[in-house]
C-alpha cells in the first residue's frame, strides 16, 4: 500500500529537543529542535522540519540537505570565508561534506529534505534502470504518472 501524500505547515509542526554537538557551539547557547516527518520508500531521504535558537556554531552536512526558511535568520560562512544572509522564503542546498558556520540572531525554523549521497557509477546506474523501468510501466499504473489518492490527508494542516 502507497503512503499517503504529507501536507504540512511546517510553522505548526511540533518539535523535539535535538542538540546540538557541544564541540560545534562556538558561541550563545543555541538549542535545537526538529521532527522526521517522512522517509522515502528506499531509505535515503527524509523530510524534516528544524528549529533553532540564537547562537553561533559549525555544521557538517553528512548529507546532501536542501532548506527552506520558514522563519527567522542566519548569516551562514561558508568554506570560502564568505557569510551570506538566509531568511524567510529562501532556499539553499548544503552539498554533502560541506563544512559552515551558522550565525542565528533570531530563532530560525527551516523546513528541510535530507538525501543519503551515493557513488556516482552506482547513481547513474540506478538512473538507467529507473528510467528503463518507467519506459515498461503503462500510464495510470501504480507506479505510473497521474497516480494520487483522491483524498489528502489534512490532519498536520
Amino acid at each position: 500500500m502507497a503512503k499517503p501524500i504529507l501536507m504540512v505547515k511546517p510553522q505548526h509542526v511540533e518539535l523535539r529537543p535535538e542538540p546540538i554537538r557541544p564541540e560545534w557551539i562556538i558561541s550563545g547557547d543555541p538549542t535545537a529542535r526538529s521532527n522526521k516527518l517522512a522517509t522515502s520508500r528506499d531509505n535515503t531521504s527524509n523530510v524534516i522540519v528544524w528549529d533553532c535558537t540564537p547562537g553561533q556554531f559549525q555544521w557538517r552536512y553528512s548529507q546532501d540537505e536542501t532548506v527552506v526558511i520558514i522563519s527567522g535568520e542566519a548569516f551562514i560562512t561558508g568554506q570560502d570565508g564568505v557569510e551570506r544572509r538566509i531568511g524567510p522564503g529562501e532556499l539553499a542546498f548544503f552539498p554533502a561534506g560541506t563544512v559552515c558556520t551558522w550565525r542565528v540572531t533570531e530563532t530560525i525554523r527551516k523546513a528541510a529534505v535530507l538525501r543519503e549521497t551515493m557513488w556516482g557509477p552506482f547513481g547513474l546506474l540506478l538512473k538507467i534502470s529507473k528510467k528503463i523501468l518507467r519506459l515498461g510501466t503503462p500510464a495510470g499504473s501504480a507506479h505510473g504518472a497521474g497516480t494520487y489518492p483522491d483524498t489528502l490527508p489534512t490532519s498536520l494542516m
